[in-house]
């Protein structure tokens, strides 16, 4: 793989394991705080404030079409940190809350529970988030780990209005970051485990055309671990190419693919908890990158192509 420096803008630390970017119009970016259980505003002097506490793991997160926040709480990790003092997640936590979607209303910080199952099987760990035009949203349920056991994860589609949740793909294992086409017409998503990027071509909302056997669940693979073993892959952005920009732990950086799965370059970042990119800037040529291991958001300009605007941002 192909390793390409950056010159990377230092936006904050301090952060407690920095997930689910998404930057907002007044330029600032929303982070989750997994380890502090927190959405917090980051602006781009630095300075960080609560928008609300959360509790469990507050992961991906993402703007609905109501202006509202929609977060994908995993339940809590149990974390350890590193000789090298990198902190991780090592597990389902002892005080484990239960996986659920909630909303959050930016103004106030109001807190909602909107989802905690599907055909009354309790979610266990919501990963990611991504809305599609209709005002829907997929998303993946990673699973917990625990000492003897993993849970099987699945891919779902939910209104946001407390409306209907389906099952969209399920048995899945270890689903991760999710994300649309520009055109809408492909649900990519990034297998953590395996290292491994999938695709489904979508037939309308919440519907998809299935591959065959052997396909585990009727999507087609683009990608595997295209950097050795030692990776794995977490949450991920489109730009307005296409390209896929996968979150790569481990390897620590961002893989970037094209729509035939074919690796184009690969950014490497001094974390090797790179987890999650989202763009914004005046252009969306800034790529805004959370390096969890180490609690810091940063910026990288000029970005090769600019990102693809998400639908409902505020």
């Amino acid at each position: 793989m192909k390793a390409h420096a950056v010159k990377v803008r230092e936006i904050a630390r301090g952060l407690e394991f920095p997930e689910g970017p998404v930057f907002l119009s007044d330029g600032s970016i929303l982070v989750v705080e997994i380890a502090r259980g927190t959405l917090t505003r980051v602006t781009l002097d630095g300075k960080t404030q609560v928008v609300a506490r959360l509790g469990g793991g507050p992961n991906g997160a993402a703007i609905g079409p109501d202006g509202a926040v929609y977060v994908c709480n995993n339940g809590g990790f149990e974390w350890t940190r590193d000789s090298n003092g990198y902190l991780r997640p090592v597990g389902q936590a002892h005080d484990y809350s239960g996986g659920r979607i909630e909303r959050v209303q930016l103004s106030t910080g109001q807190v909602e529970r909107i989802y905690d199952r599907v055909d009354g099987i309790p979610l266990r760990g919501p990963n990611d988030l991504v809305f599609d035009r209709y005002g829907g949203f997929y998303f993946t349920d990673l699973g917990k780990i625990r000492a003897d056991a993993v849970d099987r994860g699945a891919i779902f589609y939910a209104r946001p209005d407390h409306g209907t949740v389906d099952a969209f793909a399920r048995p899945v294992t270890t689903p991760n970051g999710v994300a649309l086409s520009p055109d809408g017409g492909v649900l990519y998503y990034a297998e953590t485990e395996g290292a491994r990027l999938w695709a489904f071509s979508l037939t309308g909302p919440g519907q998809a055309a299935r591959e065959p056997w052997p396909s585990p669940q009727g999507a087609r693979m683009l990608a595997a671990s295209p950097g050795g073993h030692w990776q794995r892959f977490d949450s991920m952005a489109v730009d307005r190419d296409g390209h896929i920009c996968v979150a790569t732990l481990l390897h620590g950086g961002i893989s970037i693919f094209a729509p035939d799965g074919a690796l184009l370059r690969h950014v490497a970042l001094p974390d090797p908890f790179t987890t999650n990119i989202c763009f914004g800037g005046a252009d969306m040529r800034t790529a805004f990158v959370t390096l969890s291991a180490t609690g810091v958001l940063i910026a990288i300009d000029d970005w090769p192509s600019p990102g693809l605007p998400l639908h409902f941002c505020v």
